[in-house]
């Protein structure tokens, strides 16, 4: 049970909870979207401890906490922000989460914590997510941060796949004292963190400052190997690893299976965005060249990808971008903050609309995408209405480039490459959820790879439970 500090108790909760909110200030539109540097205008000190005590102190269990996939000690953590301390702040979400710096600004805030807080039917929900990611620059900042080390115990575990799962197993995994080696098919670590989320929304060197504590704790990094086709699963047993963790994603992007669909012009949303956000030294060879758009882009999909593309594509210089999603915005998988933004950028959307043709033009190169407009029926399998073509309202939307954000299926080349490695959904890996334990010995697996296309934060936790489950197995197992 949290204690709440007897002076809090002279604090009236209405007057907390009538107090407005700081809102997330951002940079204005002229200015940022002629860059690709982070849009947020980081909080001052003053006004972090102005937002934090906004919070009313909810009895157990609050339910940011629980909103949290991580269950984040929030209310703690902000009484201490309201009081100036920091670092305390900073240590109770290191606590139960692996990369808060990172979470802070890249978890649906308005779907998790900050959506469920108290103060959401009558006046703003305090800003949670900005919050965390200000206490834990904070930290780094003024103290740095180092990952505490465990007593050696000359056992080695093989990561594959260095994104937000692999290395959350891999910063639980130093403390408890293994060896630890991440192998990735990429130059740099990072997997959907560096190549996936772009600049604006994620400034890289908050990765990479995260990457630099794990070095510093003893973590090698092994780039450009791909495991499946340089070598296998087995191999890694072979060379002396006794554990192993598979946290590879789910990169390879849906098809839209539409004629047309090759042609020049249209593109993948992952190719897109490495391209258009990743310093060209970090890439692998030939996809170093930033993409050119044209002047009109049509973006299509509704989820958070969908909304990094459009975003992209205005700063890449784009005159008119367009999403064409086949849905209402009510069904939208996306943030609604990222559409927001995206609307103040000048991005478009049409919603209700689905593409059914890519049409050439001179060179054979894109110059139309032929639509249809649709209506919504009875709820599909995911709980979202089914839309249906209605007959005759086709129409033609110019375009000379076309990017499909339509999500994300899983590569199966580990588990074609790894006997007896269960899987279903073509190639999702099958674990037990509570460790992360597949279908073979000493091998775990979590993230993306395990859920199909999810958030950071889950993938986060699924690595630090492989983590645990991975420690109890070698001690079982000595």
């Amino acid at each position: 049970m949290r204690a709440i500090p007897s002076e809090f108790l002279a604090i009236d909760r209405k007057e907390r909870a009538r107090m407005p909110s700081l809102e997330v200030e951002a940079r204005p539109v002229f200015e940022r979207i002629h860059d690709f540097d982070d849009v947020v205008i980081p909080m001052t000190a003053e006004q972090a401890m102005l937002e934090a005590s906004r919070c009313v102190q909810c009895p157990d269990p609050a339910p940011c906490t629980q909103a949290c996939p991580a269950h984040n000690d929030i209310p703690s953590a902000m009484w201490l922000i309201e009081h100036g301390d920091f670092l305390e702040a900073a240590k109770i979400y290191r606590q139960t989460s692996s990369m808060p710096e990172i979470c802070g600004r890249v978890c649906p805030q308005e779907q998790l914590c900050q959506g469920s807080c108290s103060h959401l039917k009558s006046f703003s929900s305090v800003l949670t997510g900005p919050l965390e990611a200000f206490v834990a620059d904070f930290e780094r900042r003024t103290v740095g941060v180092e990952i505490p080390l465990g007593k050696p115990l000359g056992k080695r575990v093989a990561i594959v796949g260095a994104g937000p799962s692999g290395l959350a197993c891999a910063e639980q995994l130093v403390q408890r004292g293994y060896g630890v080696t991440i192998f990735d098919a990429k130059p740099a670590p990072g997997g959907l963190l560096t190549y996936g989320i772009p600049n604006f929304k994620l400034p890289k060197e908050v990765v990479f400052d995260r990457w630099s504590d794990l070095q510093k704790a003893g973590i090698e990094f092994i780039p450009n190997a791909f495991i499946g086709k340089d070598k296998t699963i087995d191999d890694l047993f072979t060379e002396g690893y006794q554990a192993v963790f598979i946290g590879v994603g789910v990169g390879i992007d849906a098809p839209m299976e539409v004629p047309g669909e090759d042609l020049l012009g249209v593109m993948k949303a992952t190719e897109f965005l490495m391209r258009a956000n990743v310093d060209p030294t970090l890439l692998p060879d030939g996809l170093r060249e930033r993409p050119e758009v044209g002047g009109q882009v049509a973006v299509i999909g509704g989820g958070d990808t969908a909304s990094d593309c459009l975003r992209t594509a205005l700063r890449l210089g784009a005159a008119q971008v367009t999403c064409l999603y086949r849905r209402t915005e009510a069904q939208m998988p996306g943030g609604r903050h990222d559409r927001e933004l995206a609307r103040e950028e000048g991005a478009i959307y049409e919603f209700l609309t689905q593409p059914v043709r890519f049409i050439p033009g001179e060179g054979g190169k894109l110059a139309q995408i032929e639509c249809i407009r649709m209506r919504l029926g009875e709820p599909d399998n995911s709980g979202r209405r089914r839309p249906i073509p209605v007959e005759g309202t086709n129409f033609l939307v110019a375009a000379d480039t076309a990017i499909l954000a339509l999500g994300y299926w899983p590569d199966e080349t580990i588990a074609k490459s790894t006997p007896n490695l269960d899987t279903h959904k073509w190639g999702l890996i099958v674990v037990d959820p509570e460790t992360g334990q597949t279908s073979l010995p000493g091998v775990y697996a979590g993230g993306d790879a395990v859920t199909g296309p999810d958030l950071v934060v889950t993938a986060m936790l699924a690595g630090r439970k492989s983590a645990a489950a991975i420690d109890a197995y070698l001690t079982d197992k000595v």
